[in-house]
C-alpha cells in the first residue's frame, strides 16, 4: 500500500494508515560483546554466504529513500565489526532525500572509527551503556571491557556529532542500582539516556527474564528521587518517550514495550543482515528481499514493489509476554535492534 504527495514524493504506509518512514538495517548478526539479554551462551550465527552483500545493502537502502524513507539506522549485531562497513555508510550517507543517517553501536569500535564515521554522513549515534562498573559491565556483557566503551564514546564525542544517546538495558538486581549514576554520567557528558525493558526475543539461559523484569516506571520512580522530571513532546522518530530533567536539560527517555505498548505510532520496519524484511519487532510477518534481489538483479522497480507490497502484512503490534516462553526464536542480535 503506497500514496503520493502533492509533490510526487512517494511514501510507504501500512493498512493501519502509519506512515512509514524509518527503516532500521542490520548489517551483522555477529558482535564483540555476547550480552545477556541479547544472546544466549552458545549462538549460531547466519553463514557468512547467506549475508546480505554491502552493495545489496544499498541498493535496498537507495528503494526504500525512493520510496519516502527519511531515516535510516545501521545496526548489528555490532555493525562496526563487519568488514569495509564505512563504505556503506558513504554510500548511503550520498543518497538522495535521506533526512538522517543514524548508528547504534556498543562503543567498542569507537576510538578508531568515529572520525570516518562523522565524514560518512553520520548524524547521530546511540551507544549502548548499561553499567558504570566495571566488574558488572563485565558479567552483563559477559566479555567486554568497560574502558574501551568509555574511550569509544570520549572519541565520539570529540569529533562532534550532532547528538550521542546512551541505551541501557536495566535489570533488576543486575544494575537497576545504577539509574541515577547513569543519568548523571550522561548529563556530565552532555548526552541524553534511554532505558529500555528487556525485550523476550529468543531463548536464553542467563535469566528468567520475568524475575528480572524492572519496569519504565520504576526507573522513573528512581530517578524521581534526585532529579525533577517534565514530560515532553520531543521525538527522535523511535519509540521512546521522554522527560527533560530540570536541574540539567537532559532529555531521559523510556522505551517500554511491556508496560507502555508503543505499537500504534509505529513508523518503522527492519531489514535482518541476511535480507528479511521484518515488518514487527515482536512478530514473525517478514519478506524475503534478498530473493527479490538475486531473482531480479538490477530491478528497482521489482524491489520496490516487494517493499510496497509488505506493507500490507505489518502487523498492528507485537504480543510480547514475559511470562511465557518467547514466541520468537530469534535473537535481538538477529533482529537489528
Amino acid at each position: 500500500m503506497d500514496v503520493k504527495t502533492n509533490n510526487q514524493q512517494e511514501v510507504l504506509i501500512d493498512k493501519f494508515n502509519r506512515i512509514v518512514d524509518y527503516v532500521r538495517i542490520s548489517v551483522t548478526d555477529r558482535c564483540d560483546f555476547r550480552c545477556v539479554y541479547c544472546m544466549d551462551d552458545e549462538m549460531q550465527f547466519v553463514p557468512r554466504a547467506q549475508l546480505l552483500t554491502l552493495e545489496e545493502i544499498s541498493k535496498i537502502a537507495q528503494a526504500f529513500t525512493e520510496l519516502g524513507v527519511k531515516r535510516i539506522r545501521i545496526t548489528g549485531g555490532e555493525p562496526l565489526i563487519r568488514r569495509n562497513v564505512i563504505q556503506l555508510f558513504e554510500d548511503i550517507g550520498q543518497l538522495p532525500g535521506l533526512d538522517e543517517l543514524v548508528l547504534t553501536t556498543n562503543g567498542s569500535q569507537l576510538t578508531k572509527l568515529a572520525q570516518p564515521l562523522k565524514d560518512a554522513g553520520v548524524k547521530r549515534i546511540n551507544i549502548s551503556l548499561d553499567s558504570l562498573d566495571a566488574e558488572k559491565f563485565k558479567n552483563i556483557t559477559r566479555v567486554g571491557e568497560l574502558d574501551k566503551v568509555i574511550a569509544g564514546i570520549d572519541a565520539a564525542i570529540a569529533v562532534g556529532f550532532e547528538k550521542i544517546k546512551l541505551n541501557t538495558v536495566i535489570l533488576k538486581n543486575r544494575n537497576h542500582d545504577e539509574v541515577i549514576d547513569l543519568v548523571r554520567y550522561a548529563s556530565d557528558q552532555g548526552m541524553d539516556i534511554s532505558f529500555i525493558e528487556e525485550m523476550p526475543l529468543g531463548v536464553i539461559g542467563d535469566h528468567d527474564r520475568a524475575e528480572v523484569f524492572y519496569s519504565s516506571d520504576e526507573i522513573k520512580n528512581d530517578l524521581e528521587k534526585a532529579f525533577t522530571l517534565v514530560p515532553t513532546t520531543e521525538t527522535t522518530g523511535g519509540p521512546s518517550k521522554y522527560y527533560k530533567l530540570t536541574e540539567t536539560g537532559t532529555r531521559v527517555g523510556f522505551i517500554s514495550p511491556h508496560s507502555h505498548n508503543f505499537c500504534e505510532l509505529c513508523n518503522r520496519v527492519r531489514l535482518t543482515c541476511e535480507g528479511r524484511l521484518l515488518l514487527c519487532l515482536g512478530q514473525e510477518h517478514s519478506v524475503d528481499l534478498r530473493k527479490t534481489l538475486r531473482s531480479y538483479p538490477g530491478d528497482m522497480e521489482k524491489l520496490k514493489q516487494a517493499i510496497r507490497d509488505s506493507m500490507l502484512i505489518k502487523p498492528k503490534g507485537h504480543d510480547f509476554n514475559l511470562t511465557e516462553k518467547p514466541i520468537i526464536f530469534r535473537h535481538m542480535n538477529v533482529t537489528g535492534g
